[in-house]
């Protein structure tokens, strides 16, 4: 598994004209509603389609590959399939990792049981900041 970058501040603010803009775009919203702390799926109203047709325009915007179910993947780290999971439903583990993981979304949006299916309802357009700012990274260590 890759290693994962801790991502900075201006990392971050450097690609967000262009995700809050694809998102904007992919949601037939204005780019001033796409603002960092904004929830994809609550505050922008995406649903599931949604979220491919922004990883697509993410992926063209930056000439960049964003594998499915990245964010999971990713924020599981270290721990194995069964630390991070069961059944379904995130750990007490998994979901403290994914919780440190995902920073930029306020704690009290992690409901106390979560389920897998249920995580990109965490997602906001600053997650979609840092998926692209380490894609970039990795591409350009590649």
């Amino acid at each position: 598994m890759a290693e994962t970058r801790t991502i900075t501040r201006d990392q971050i603010d450097g690609v967000y004209p262009k995700v809050a803009q694809a998102i904007a775009d992919a949601l037939a919203r204005e780019v001033d509603e796409c603002k960092p702390s904004a929830s994809i799926i609550g505050d922008l109203g995406a649903e599931s389609i949604d979220l491919l047709d922004i990883v697509f325009r993410l992926e063209r915007a930056f000439k960049i590959k964003l594998p499915r179910n990245r964010i999971v993947k990713d924020a599981r780290g270290e721990l194995s399939e069964a630390q991070f999971e069961h059944k379904g439903i995130l750990t007490d583990a998994g979901r403290a990792r994914l919780q440190e993981y995902l920073s930029e979304v306020p704690a009290d949006r992690f409901p106390k049981t979560l389920r897998v299916d249920d995580v990109p309802r965490l997602f906001t357009v600053e997650t979609f900041c840092k998926l692209v700012a380490r894609a970039q990274l990795e591409q350009a260590s590649a």
